[in-house]
């Protein structure tokens, strides 16, 4: 049985683009890594959970912000270079991203130092139109951006620059 992940997608309209918000991963592994390296806030869940509420579990503790109410778009799943499966959520929202703050993990470093340093799990987070959106994700979740883009409430609206 592969590993199950399940997250949420903001996305908002300026103009007649959309912009998506995505996150980039904290601790050492990822501090030089930008393209190709960012994540839709999500976290694993067990067979026979709900995926729509381990979405929002996962948004609050990676961001420190409440989920925004609203319709929500399913995505489907994916399945990931890793062999991990990932469900998807969209929800359209402005949110303000001011204060948002990821929880922590703690590990070794560096290897083999035997210290325990703390790390965000999330470093920061940020609006991105779809078009730059699809080189700063995981190769393995940018089918959730043409899934997004293809849906009839985003009908005309264009990737940006």
């Amino acid at each position: 049985m592969p590993k199950l992940s399940a997250g949420l997608l903001l996305y908002r309209t300026r103009a007649d683009i959309v912009d998506v918000l995505i996150a980039h991963p904290g601790g050492p592994f990822w501090a030089r890594k930008d393209n190709g390296a960012w994540s839709i806030p999500k976290g694993e869940y067990s067979d026979g959970d709900d995926p729509w509420a381990t979405a929002q579990r996962e948004f609050v503790e990676e961001l420190g912000l409440g989920v925004p109410s609203g319709p929500r778009i399913d995505l489907g799943a994916a399945r990931q270079p890793s062999g991990k499966v990932v469900t998807a959520f969209a929800v359209r929202s402005d949110l303000d991203i001011t204060d948002a703050h990821s929880n922590t993990f703690e590990m070794e470093w560096p290897r083999g130092s035997g210290r325990l340093r703390e790390f965000p799990e999330i470093d920061r987070v940020e609006w991105f139109p779809v078009a730059s959106a699809r080189a700063k994700l995981l190769k393995g979740q940018r089918v959730f951006l043409d899934r997004l883009m293809a849906h009839p409430d985003l009908a005309g609206l264009t990737e940006g620059p």
